[in-house]
Formats: structure tokens, C-alpha cells, sequence
């Protein structure tokens, strides 16, 4: 039953191809005639006379148009344009005017034939050879639009596949990226974990507690490519205050972001660079670590007091600020600016909006 409702269907859509193929070439022998006859349109008589040469420009039209459809199916799959354009063009100008020469002196002599201009035993070779020159003229006028058209096709699919490699290519570079994330987070927590068990076993079960929480924001956004700023703003925050429980006062932080609707980040970027500035720099109570979030226009701003440690005790996975960077390239046009000065490191993260 199915095969049978596919055969249909095939068969009326080659039904449809036949008659779109004849109702164009009846307008081009029907433009044909005006051109070379526009005063055979003004009388009945006239145009009754035009009958027989419309019979034969449509009849040209008919064979240089589908000989050009199969020259051009012909050649597709052998040569292409974009990388063999020369070649290409060389093929199918020969082809098509060999196939058209062929096809023009055919239909030239059966008209002629058809018509009694002549008969078998008296051929006018010349003068045949002579009148096929104007369906050629023809054939050059259909050549040009079938090699045009051959042309833009190939170059529009190989455009389209082009960009279509393109967005997997990134769409695989930008997954590559967001997997690092979810080790990097539990590498860091663990080593942090690992560093306040033998400090203080009250602290180290609410650290524990606290970390699976956010551990659950961590696996849900690791799949998406941005995430609202309200939701990076609360992780950030249950973050901070995980931290906390670490430091307590040898570390403060402030989130200041009034407005945050409609703007978007890549997911974690803010844990990343929470992490670094943790990591990197020295929070003591004779120097305390303060962070800063805060909205200017279209960015945010997370900065921190730039006191670096002299020795890293906790190893680095390299992980950080080259991931948010390759996330930004992959997503926008804008890109993370970093400053640092005497007393501050500061990193600007572009707000990204989403095109509904």
C-alpha cells in the first residue's frame, strides 16, 4: 500500500514537471514569434499564417531546452564549478552546442521536409545548414541561462554545506568547552573540600551540604550555550557564600546588578572566574579577598583585590579565563576584556542578547 501511494505521488509530480516544462516553452516560442514577426499579431489572417512557425519555434525551444537540462544533469555529478570552473565551462559549451547543432539541422530538415520545401531525392544541404544558424542563435541565448543557473546552484549548496560544516564544526568546539566545565567545578570543590576537612569538621558538613546545591545548578546549565544573568547571578551568590564557609571573614564579596532581564552569559563563566580569584590570591585576615560584581551598560564587571599568592598550593587545570574566552568567539562578536592594575584585576563579560 505504501509503495503503491509513493508511486502516485511520483508520478504526479513527474505529471506537474511536464506541464510547467511545456507551458515555458510555449511562452518562449510565443515570445519567439513576437521578435521575429511582431505585424503577424495584428490581423486574424496573419496570425493564423504564424501557425506553422509557432509549431516550430516551439519545437526548438522543446529540444534546446531539455537538451540543456540533460547537459547540465549530465555534467553535475562529473565536473564540478567550484573546483573545476574552467573545465566545466569548456564541457558544457561543447556539449551543448554540438548536442544543439545536432538537434537544430534535425528539426530544421523535418519542418522543411514536413512542409514541402523539398524532397528526398533533392536536398538543399546549404540551404538547411543556412536556416539551422538561427536556432543556434537560439541554443546560445539557452546555453548562458543554463550555465548561469548550473553555476549559481552549485555555488548556493556549496555555500549552504560550507556554513553547514561551519556551525557543526563550532557547535562541537563549543561542547568540547561547556565539558570542561563540570570537572573543573568538582576538581576545585573536592581540593577545597579536601583542604577543610582537617580544619574544621562542622564547616566541612555545611560546605558538603552547600556544594550539592550548587552542584545541581552545574549539571543542569552544563548543555546550554547562554543562560539568563539572574539565574549566573544566584549561582554566583550561593557560590560565594559556599566560600564563605571556607574563609568566613577572609573573604567578602558584593553583587550589585539592578538590572538583569533579557541579558544572557555562557553557563558558569561567573564560577570560573570566582574560582581564579579564589585560587590565585591570598585571603587572610591581614588581607582580606574582596570580589566585586557589578553591571556598567552592557557588561558585567567581576572584579577582585589583586594580592596574588606567592606559591600555588592548589594545582591549576588550566581551565579559566581561555575557555570563556572561546566560548565568547564561538557565541559573539564581542569578546571578555581583562585589566589589571597594581591593587585590582578586573574582567568585563559582554552582556549577549537573544534574538527572539
Amino acid at each position: 500500500m505504501t509503495q503503491t501511494t509513493t508511486d502516485c505521488k511520483d508520478q504526479k509530480g513527474l505529471w506537474r514537471d511536464f506541464r510547467k516544462f511545456l507551458l515555458i516553452n510555449l511562452a518562449i516560442a510565443l515570445i519567439l514569434q513576437v521578435i521575429f514577426c511582431p505585424a503577424c499579431f495584428l490581423s486574424w489572417d496573419d496570425l493564423i499564417g504564424l501557425f506553422p512557425e509557432f509549431i516550430f519555434s516551439f519545437c526548438v525551444s522543446m529540444a534546446l531546452s531539455y537538451g540543456g537540462s540533460r547537459v547540465e544533469e549530465f555534467w553535475d555529478p562529473r565536473l564540478s564549478w567550484i573546483h573545476h570552473p574552467v573545465k566545466r565551462l569548456i564541457a558544457t559549451i561543447v556539449t551543448y552546442l554540438a548536442y544543439s547543432c545536432v538537434a537544430s539541422f534535425v528539426i530544421v530538415f523535418l519542418y522543411a521536409w514536413i512542409d514541402g520545401q523539398f524532397t528526398l531525392d533533392q536536398i538543399p544541404w546549404k540551404a538547411i545548414l543556412d536556416f539551422t544558424l538561427i536556432p543556434m542563435q537560439i541554443a546560445l541565448v539557452f546555453m548562458a541561462i543554463f550555465t548561469s543557473r548550473s553555476w549559481l546552484l552549485e555555488w548556493r549548496k556549496s555555500a549552504i554545506e560550507a556554513e553547514q560544516l561551519r556551525s557543526e564544526k563550532l557547535a562541537s568546539q563549543y561542547q568540547s568547552l561547556k565539558d570542561q566545565l563540570n570537572p573543573h567545578f568538582l576538581f576545585n570543590s573536592l581540593n577545597a573540600l579536601s583542604n577543610l576537612v582537617y580544619e574544621d569538621a562542622d564547616r566541612s558538613a555545611a560546605f558538603i551540604q552547600k556544594l550539592s546545591k550548587i552542584y545541581r545548578y552545574v549539571l543542569d546549565v552544563q548543555q546550554e550555550e547562554l543562560v539568563e544573568l539572574d539565574l549566573e547571578l544566584e549561582f554566583a551568590r550561593n557560590f560565594l557564600d559556599l566560600q564563605k564557609i571556607r574563609f568566613e571573614e577572609n573573604l567578602n564579596f558584593r553583587v550589585d546588578v539592578p538590572n538583569c532581564k533579557g541579558c544572557f552569559l555562557p553557563p558558569l563563566s561567573l564560577q570560573l572566574l570566582l574560582e581564579n580569584a579564589i585560587k590565585h590570591n591570598i585571603a587572610s585576615q591581614e588581607n582580606p579577598l574582596f570580589i566585586s560584581i557589578i553591571q556598567k551598560g552592557d557588561e558585567l564587571w567581576v572584579s577582585n583585590t589583586f594580592q596574588p599568592k606567592t606559591s600555588q598550593n592548589e594545582p591549576s587545570t588550566g581551565v579559566g579565563l581561555e575557555n570563556i574566552r572561546s566560548r565568547y568567539r564561538i557565541l559573539s562578536d564581542r569578546t571578555p576584556e581583562i585589566y589589571q592594575s597594581e591593587h585590582e584585576f578586573l574582567v568585563k563579560l559582554p552582556l549577549l542578547k537573544v534574538n527572539a
